[in-house]
């Protein structure tokens, strides 16, 4: 059953990413067009924040099915000693997780802290910083296709 379930669900957390990233851009650009323009936080504004956050724990919630599953991790978990000194291996292992996580976080305080501010204007700066550093982070965390450390295909297969 695990050689089923551990190439699924590396194929959605692949094309996952892609609604993270698209949903975190369009939220980013909306919540910068209606700082620019003055204009209040509607109900639309609120649903993009709530789908950008649970977008990103459903992605998270994969990498933490993959990180349980993932020969790489089980090797970097049973070897850390080794393991630690071996890139690919550290990535998955240790900084990828680990920076995402704090994504979810900066994501998570982004949301909480905006719903208290007392301006349209402060709530959307304050999402923008949260958000921004959120995508900043994911962005550097990403096992991209082009990369020379840590490539990965851009979309798998299911």
């Amino acid at each position: 059953m695990m050689n089923y379930i551990y190439p699924f669900i590396l194929a959605m957390h692949s094309f996952w990413r892609w609604e993270v990233l698209i949903v975190l851009t369009i939220s980013l650009v909306n919540f910068f067009y209606k700082r620019k323009k003055e204009l209040p936080f509607s109900p639309t504004d609120q649903f993009l924040v709530k789908t950008t956050v649970i977008s990103f724990y459903i992605q998270l919630v994969l990498g933490f099915s993959l990180y349980v599953l993932s020969p790489i991790t089980q090797y970097f978990l049973q070897h850390f000693d080794e393991a630690v000194h071996l890139r690919q291996i550290r990535f998955f292992g240790m900084e990828h997780s680990s920076m995402m996580i704090i994504a979810a976080i900066c994501l998570t305080l982004g949301a909480l802290k905006s719903k208290n501010a007392d301006t349209n204007d402060r709530r959307f700066k304050i999402l923008l910083i949260w958000f921004g550093l959120a995508l900043l982070i994911v962005l550097s965390s990403i096992p991209w296709e082009f990369s020379p450390l840590t490539s990965r295909p851009s979309f798998r297969s299911f």
